[in-house]
């Protein structure tokens, strides 16, 4: 079954640097000043490390 990573946008505070872009193990997040992170649909892996770690659920794995 395939996956797809996204953002909810109202989950994420933007008010701090995301952890989970750290969390990536391929870089596909990037985050610029406090906005909520960006997805590199090209690098990302659909590995679920950064929707894991997310404690917002901002980051969600979901099938398609």
């Amino acid at each position: 079954m395939e996956k797809k990573l996204s953002i909810k946008k109202e989950n994420c505070p933007q008010n701090h640097k995301c952890p989970a872009v750290n969390v990536c193990p391929v870089n596909a997040l990037t985050q610029k000043d406090f906005e909520a992170p960006e997805i590199n649909y090209e690098k990302c892996i659909i590995c679920g490390k950064c929707s894991n770690f997310c404690p917002k659920k901002a980051l969600i794995l979901t099938n398609l």
